[in-house]
């Protein structure tokens, strides 16, 4: 894992849209190639307290968690994500990027390469969580990613 020092910070901060209401006071975080090869994520991500940690991909539809931060730790790959919603920011998450989205904020993947795969945990792994479509707005259980 690289350095704190060496590791470019990019804050998003993107105002509730009426569907999307992302978080009223904490700014999304992209750490850019925070991981490097042969890094143990999982075994990372647990110790700075995020756990119930997954691995696979971002819903290719908005949606958010209204009830707890999640982290995405890109292990392979690259994506196009759009956070934040329809007004929101559209950024390419490469491998070793990490991604906090705090509670509320919406997170869709637009695109991504073949091998592309993430891994997502949470603060003191809470489990079972909910998330929210923004088509309709609905509350379903937690899945893959």
């Amino acid at each position: 894992m690289k350095r704190a020092e060496d590791i470019e910070i990019i804050p998003i901060k993107v105002e509730d849209d009426g569907k999307i209401p992302n978080h009223p006071d904490f700014p999304l975080l992209i750490y850019k190639s925070v991981f490097e090869e042969g890094d143990d994520i999982p075994a990372i991500l647990n110790s700075n307290g995020w756990s119930g940690e997954w691995l696979g991909s971002v819903h290719p539809f908005h949606h958010y968690h209204s009830n707890t931060h999640e982290v995405l730790a890109v292990k392979e790959g690259h994506a196009t994500l759009q956070l934040g919603g329809e007004q929101g920011e559209v950024v390419e998450a490469e491998k070793g990027d990490v991604i906090i989205l705090p509670a509320g904020y919406g997170h869709k993947k637009i695109e991504a390469s073949d091998d592309y795969a993430n891994y997502g945990a949470y603060p003191s792994g809470v489990m079972n969580i909910a998330f929210h479509l923004s088509r309709p707005c609905r509350l379903l259980s937690h899945g893959v990613h």
